[in-house]
Protein backbone atom coordinates (compact mmCIF):
# COMPACT_ATOMS: atom_id res chain seq x y z
CA UNK A 1 0.00 0.00 0.00
CA UNK A 2 1.24 3.53 -0.61
CA UNK A 3 2.45 5.74 1.85
CA UNK A 4 -0.17 8.55 2.82
CA UNK A 5 1.28 11.47 3.12
CA UNK A 6 0.60 13.26 7.00
CA UNK A 7 -1.03 16.99 6.92
CA UNK A 8 -1.40 18.62 9.69
CA UNK A 9 -4.11 20.50 10.17
CA UNK A 10 -4.87 23.68 13.07
CA UNK A 11 -7.12 23.42 15.44
CA UNK A 12 -9.32 26.25 17.60
CA UNK A 13 -8.58 26.70 21.47
CA UNK A 14 -12.27 27.17 22.53
CA UNK A 15 -12.67 27.98 26.67
CA UNK A 16 -16.25 26.38 27.79
CA UNK A 17 -16.74 23.25 25.34
CA UNK A 18 -19.45 21.01 26.38
CA UNK A 19 -19.36 17.25 25.64
CA UNK A 20 -21.00 14.47 27.72
CA UNK A 21 -21.29 15.39 31.38
CA UNK A 22 -17.95 18.08 30.75
CA UNK A 23 -17.46 21.72 30.51
CA UNK A 24 -13.78 22.47 29.48
CA UNK A 25 -11.09 24.04 27.49
CA UNK A 26 -10.75 22.02 24.25
CA UNK A 27 -8.72 21.56 21.18
CA UNK A 28 -11.40 21.17 18.48
CA UNK A 29 -11.80 21.11 15.02
CA UNK A 30 -14.98 20.94 13.03
CA UNK A 31 -15.03 16.74 11.54
CA UNK A 32 -15.43 18.23 8.01
CA UNK A 33 -11.39 18.82 7.80
CA UNK A 34 -10.26 15.62 8.57
CA UNK A 35 -12.51 13.51 6.82
CA UNK A 36 -11.77 15.76 3.52
CA UNK A 37 -8.27 14.54 3.98
CA UNK A 38 -8.56 11.68 4.71
CA UNK A 39 -10.82 11.17 1.23
CA UNK A 40 -8.34 13.13 -0.57
CA UNK A 41 -5.68 10.52 0.50
CA UNK A 42 -4.22 11.88 3.59
CA UNK A 43 -3.36 11.05 7.11
CA UNK A 44 -4.72 14.26 9.21
CA UNK A 45 -3.37 15.14 12.29
CA UNK A 46 -4.78 17.74 14.29
CA UNK A 47 -1.97 20.65 15.74
CA UNK A 48 -3.37 22.68 18.73
CA UNK A 49 -1.80 25.74 19.38
CA UNK A 50 1.62 25.60 20.61
CA UNK A 51 4.42 28.45 21.16
CA UNK A 52 5.42 29.84 18.37
CA UNK A 53 9.06 28.02 18.59
CA UNK A 54 7.91 25.12 18.08
CA UNK A 55 6.53 25.80 14.47
CA UNK A 56 9.18 24.57 12.43
CA UNK A 57 9.91 21.59 14.29
CA UNK A 58 6.32 20.77 14.19
CA UNK A 59 6.47 21.44 10.22
CA UNK A 60 9.80 19.28 9.80
CA UNK A 61 6.94 16.57 10.51
CA UNK A 62 4.57 17.02 8.43
CA UNK A 63 4.25 16.07 4.80
CA UNK A 64 1.84 18.99 4.19
CA UNK A 65 -0.25 21.97 6.21
CA UNK A 66 -3.69 22.97 6.52
CA UNK A 67 -4.63 26.68 8.27
CA UNK A 68 -7.97 26.16 9.26
CA UNK A 69 -10.74 28.88 9.22
CA UNK A 70 -12.00 30.20 12.43
CA UNK A 71 -11.94 33.82 14.01
CA UNK A 72 -11.23 36.99 12.47
CA UNK A 73 -7.36 37.58 12.22
CA UNK A 74 -6.50 40.19 14.58
CA UNK A 75 -6.51 43.26 12.95
CA UNK A 76 -2.92 44.84 14.86
CA UNK A 77 -1.38 41.80 13.19
CA UNK A 78 -1.70 43.88 9.67
CA UNK A 79 -1.27 47.32 11.10
CA UNK A 80 -5.22 48.38 11.16
CA UNK A 81 -7.40 49.37 14.15
CA UNK A 82 -10.17 47.33 14.84
CA UNK A 83 -13.65 47.95 12.92
CA UNK A 84 -16.74 47.84 15.65
CA UNK A 85 -17.66 44.18 13.19
CA UNK A 86 -14.36 42.58 13.76
CA UNK A 87 -14.65 39.68 16.08
CA UNK A 88 -12.73 39.02 18.72
CA UNK A 89 -8.79 38.37 19.02
CA UNK A 90 -7.78 34.54 18.65
CA UNK A 91 -3.87 35.41 20.03
CA UNK A 92 -2.78 32.16 20.79
CA UNK A 93 -3.67 31.03 17.32
CA UNK A 94 -2.98 33.89 15.59
CA UNK A 95 0.84 33.43 16.93
CA UNK A 96 1.08 29.81 16.42
CA UNK A 97 -0.36 29.77 13.32
CA UNK A 98 1.10 32.68 11.89
CA UNK A 99 4.59 30.15 12.74
CA UNK A 100 3.12 27.77 10.97
CA UNK A 101 3.21 29.48 7.95
CA UNK A 102 6.59 31.20 8.41
CA UNK A 103 7.75 27.43 8.97
CA UNK A 104 5.89 26.06 6.12
CA UNK A 105 6.72 28.77 3.28
CA UNK A 106 10.68 28.08 4.81
CA UNK A 107 10.79 24.48 4.24
CA UNK A 108 8.58 24.54 0.88
CA UNK A 109 6.40 21.92 2.80
CA UNK A 110 3.21 22.57 0.70
CA UNK A 111 0.24 24.79 2.16
CA UNK A 112 -3.14 25.24 2.40
CA UNK A 113 -4.90 28.30 3.78
CA UNK A 114 -8.59 27.64 4.27
CA UNK A 115 -11.10 30.98 4.74
CA UNK A 116 -9.16 32.23 7.96
CA UNK A 117 -6.13 30.26 6.77
CA UNK A 118 -6.42 32.26 3.57
CA UNK A 119 -6.04 35.58 5.46
CA UNK A 120 -3.71 34.53 7.30
CA UNK A 121 -1.59 33.47 5.02
CA UNK A 122 -2.03 37.17 3.09
CA UNK A 123 -1.42 38.51 6.48
CA UNK A 124 1.82 36.48 7.00
CA UNK A 125 3.22 37.76 3.72
CA UNK A 126 2.52 41.75 4.67
CA UNK A 127 -0.53 41.88 3.26
CA UNK A 128 -4.15 43.53 4.87
CA UNK A 129 -7.67 42.41 4.97
CA UNK A 130 -10.79 44.29 4.27
CA UNK A 131 -12.29 44.41 8.18
CA UNK A 132 -16.36 43.77 6.60
CA UNK A 133 -17.95 42.82 3.70
CA UNK A 134 -21.60 42.11 3.08
CA UNK A 135 -23.26 38.83 1.18
CA UNK A 136 -20.58 36.67 1.80
CA UNK A 137 -22.05 35.27 5.14
CA UNK A 138 -25.70 36.01 5.21
CA UNK A 139 -27.53 33.70 7.83
CA UNK A 140 -25.12 33.42 10.60
CA UNK A 141 -24.40 29.33 11.33
CA UNK A 142 -25.38 28.98 8.03
CA UNK A 143 -23.06 28.49 4.62
CA UNK A 144 -24.05 29.45 1.74
CA UNK A 145 -23.10 28.54 -1.96
CA UNK A 146 -21.74 31.25 -4.92
CA UNK A 147 -19.72 30.33 -7.61
CA UNK A 148 -16.19 31.57 -8.25
CA UNK A 149 -14.06 31.86 -11.48
CA UNK A 150 -10.30 30.55 -11.70
CA UNK A 151 -8.01 33.04 -13.10
CA UNK A 152 -6.21 31.04 -15.90
CA UNK A 153 -2.76 30.08 -15.63
CA UNK A 154 -3.22 29.72 -12.01
CA UNK A 155 -2.30 26.82 -9.93
CA UNK A 156 -6.17 26.50 -8.80
CA UNK A 157 -7.27 26.65 -12.33
CA UNK A 158 -4.68 23.92 -12.92
CA UNK A 159 -6.72 22.05 -10.21
CA UNK A 160 -10.18 23.32 -10.69
CA UNK A 161 -10.48 25.11 -14.40
CA UNK A 162 -13.99 25.89 -14.76
CA UNK A 163 -16.54 28.57 -12.77
CA UNK A 164 -17.83 26.31 -9.68
CA UNK A 165 -19.92 27.25 -6.49
CA UNK A 166 -18.45 26.84 -3.22
CA UNK A 167 -19.49 26.32 0.21
CA UNK A 168 -19.07 30.32 2.04
CA UNK A 169 -19.25 31.75 5.57
CA UNK A 170 -17.07 35.11 5.70
CA UNK A 171 -17.30 38.36 6.36
CA UNK A 172 -13.71 39.58 6.26
CA UNK A 173 -11.71 39.14 2.78
CA UNK A 174 -8.24 40.08 1.30
CA UNK A 175 -7.01 43.29 0.54
CA UNK A 176 -3.27 44.61 -0.61
CA UNK A 177 -1.90 40.98 -1.35
CA UNK A 178 1.37 39.64 0.69
CA UNK A 179 4.68 40.06 -1.29
CA UNK A 180 4.83 37.67 -4.13
CA UNK A 181 0.89 36.26 -4.03
CA UNK A 182 -1.37 36.19 -7.28
CA UNK A 183 -4.89 35.81 -7.21
CA UNK A 184 -6.35 32.40 -8.43
CA UNK A 185 -9.93 33.00 -8.16
CA UNK A 186 -12.45 35.76 -8.16
CA UNK A 187 -16.49 36.14 -6.90
CA UNK A 188 -18.61 37.59 -8.80
CA UNK A 189 -18.31 40.82 -6.86
CA UNK A 190 -14.97 41.27 -7.05
CA UNK A 191 -13.84 39.72 -3.76
CA UNK A 192 -10.53 37.70 -4.47
CA UNK A 193 -11.37 34.00 -3.24
CA UNK A 194 -7.83 32.45 -4.06
CA UNK A 195 -4.42 33.14 -3.43
CA UNK A 196 -1.52 31.33 -4.43
CA UNK A 197 2.78 31.92 -4.32
CA UNK A 198 4.23 31.74 -7.89
CA UNK A 199 5.49 27.88 -8.52
CA UNK A 200 9.04 28.60 -7.93
CA UNK A 201 7.97 28.86 -4.26
CA UNK A 202 6.48 25.65 -3.77
CA UNK A 203 2.79 24.57 -3.58
CA UNK A 204 1.15 26.85 -1.63
CA UNK A 205 -2.43 28.43 -2.01
CA UNK A 206 -5.24 30.26 -0.09
CA UNK A 207 -9.09 29.71 -0.76
CA UNK A 208 -11.64 31.98 0.78
CA UNK A 209 -14.17 29.21 0.68
CA UNK A 210 -14.66 25.96 3.12
CA UNK A 211 -13.95 23.05 0.60
CA UNK A 212 -14.34 20.74 4.19
CA UNK A 213 -18.77 21.39 3.84
CA UNK A 214 -18.70 20.53 0.32
CA UNK A 215 -18.11 17.24 -1.96
CA UNK A 216 -15.28 18.18 -4.36
CA UNK A 217 -12.08 16.94 -3.11
CA UNK A 218 -9.60 18.13 -5.68
CA UNK A 219 -8.39 21.20 -3.85
CA UNK A 220 -7.35 18.48 -1.00
CA UNK A 221 -5.99 16.29 -3.71
CA UNK A 222 -4.01 18.68 -4.82
CA UNK A 223 -2.33 19.66 -1.32
CA UNK A 224 -1.84 15.62 -0.98
CA UNK A 225 -0.66 15.01 -4.24
CA UNK A 226 2.19 17.74 -3.98
CA UNK A 227 2.73 16.47 -0.39
CA UNK A 228 3.16 12.71 -1.48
Amino acid sequence: MARRPLIGVSTYLESGTRWGVWELEAALLPAGYPRLVQRAGGLAAMLPPDAPEHAAATVARLDGLVIAGGPDVEPVRYGAEPDPRTGPPARARDAWELALIEAALTARVPLLGICRGMQLLNVALGGTLVQHVDGHAEVVGVFGRHPVKPVPGTLYAGVVPEETAVPTFHHQAVDRLGTDLVPSAYAADGTVEAIELPATAGWVLGVQWHPEMGEDLRVMRALVTAAS
